[in-house]
């Protein structure tokens, strides 16, 4: 839930004046207010709405009291958590208090009502429900990665054994073959042709090995640095794809970061790509590295179709595992992601703020 979508707030009192000095009261917090004159309208309006934040309960009611639709209403495992507040100008001694408590009130309010104080305990409920949902939301997001993650890894586990089997072994076994066929050979001729077989066999095999290895991890990352594997990368993407590329970076001597914040942004940089070859349609696509005094920016995008308002606006639900994968390792340094249709294509771009941005050998000290 987005810190601007409006929460639900149910108002449930038998007396219409009441409930329209409820809603003045309220209204100023700007979220949806709904009205029940009943226990069973107030359980009816429940049962329709999942996204209830608030009821405020008046306890003197007829047929059924406050205490009596709490109870009702805790029984319930869809709202056993809902925050319920009881308002009563009768019943107000520490005996009725503690009743309310206990039928699982969060706050109980005498009568007469001071308007502010009503707004303000209300509004902490809301701002609760609200850091709740988002919780719930982004845990779900965190299952759903840390799901793809760990077949993603059993994928690639198999894809690397195929590799390792149908190519390297083959390899290896001809090596084999070559090499204890040498003693057999009489001429020198006959053996020197061997040598030279095996020779090529060994170089092949180091070639899979290479490769395999800089796919995995690319060694130029520990090695020399963040640009120079970016620059690697996007050769091989135009190789493969035949999307051509291209790389700003702002300042020419970029300097070097922790290995944790350049495997991210490298990673990052690659998932997007990724999704521009497989969803965009695009011909061309631009990365962009910005180091300045208070962060670092990345910025990748395309000449393809574009993404969706929702996923544009990043609406819960709407983010493929690709893209809360990019959001989540900028999280991790204290960053954000941002998405934006660019007519034509999209913008991906991330932000990481000074404070993580450690000084590789300084790190490495430390």
């Amino acid at each position: 839930m987005s810190a601007t979508e409006k929460v639900n707030i149910l108002m449930v009192d038998d007396q219409p004046g009441k409930l329209l000095s409820y809603e003045v009261i309220l209204s100023e917090l700007g979220e949806n207010l709904i009205k029940a004159a009943s226990g069973p309208e107030a359980l009816e309006q429940l049962l329709m709405k999942n996204d209830i934040a608030v009821v405020l309960l008046d306890v003197n009611m007829p047929g059924q009291d406050g205490f009596e639709l709490a109870k009702m209403i805790r029984q319930h495992p869809r709202f056993e958590k809902i925050a319920i507040i009881f308002i009563s100008a009768v019943r107000v001694t520490d005996i009725d208090r503690l009743t309310g408590f206990e039928q699982g009130a969060v706050d109980y309010i005498s009568v007469p009502i001071v308007p502010r104080l009503l707004r303000a305990r209300v509004r902490v409920f809301v701002e609760l429900y609200r850091k709740t949902q988002e919780l719930e939301r982004l845990n779900g997001e965190l299952r759903d990665v840390s799901s793809h993650l760990i077949k993603t890894q059993d994928d690639e586990h198999r894809r690397i054994a195929r590799e390792l089997h149908d190519g390297l072994g083959q390899e290896l076994a001809a090596l084999k073959m070559i090499l204890a066929q040498i003693p057999q050979h009489n001429l020198p001729n006959a053996k020197d042709q061997a040598a030279k077989e095996a020779s090529e066999i060994a170089e092949r095999a180091s070639r899979q090995v290479r490769s395999m290895s800089h796919l995995l991890h690319p060694p130029l990352l520990d090695e020399v640095g963040l640009i120079s594997a970016v620059r690697w990368y996007l050769d091989g993407l135009t190789k493969r794809s035949g999307i051509v590329t291209a790389l700003e970076v702002q300042p020419t001597n970029f300097p070097r970061h922790t290995c944790g914040v350049e495997t991210a942004i490298f990673r990052v940089i690659q998932e997007a790509l990724t999704n521009v070859y497989r969803h965009s349609g695009a011909g061309r696509a631009w990365v962009v590295l910005r180091q300045q005094e208070d962060e670092v920016m990345v910025k990748v995008w395309d000449d393809g179709k574009g993404v969706s308002s929702e996923i544009a606006e990043m609406r819960p639900g709407s983010l493929g595992i690709g893209l809360a994968g990019m959001r989540q390792r900028a999280k991790e340094f204290g960053g954000q992601l941002r998405l934006t249709n660019a007519n034509p294509g999209t913008v991906v771009e991330i932000v990481i703020p000074a404070r993580s941005l450690v000084p590789q050998k300084e790190h490495a000290i430390a």
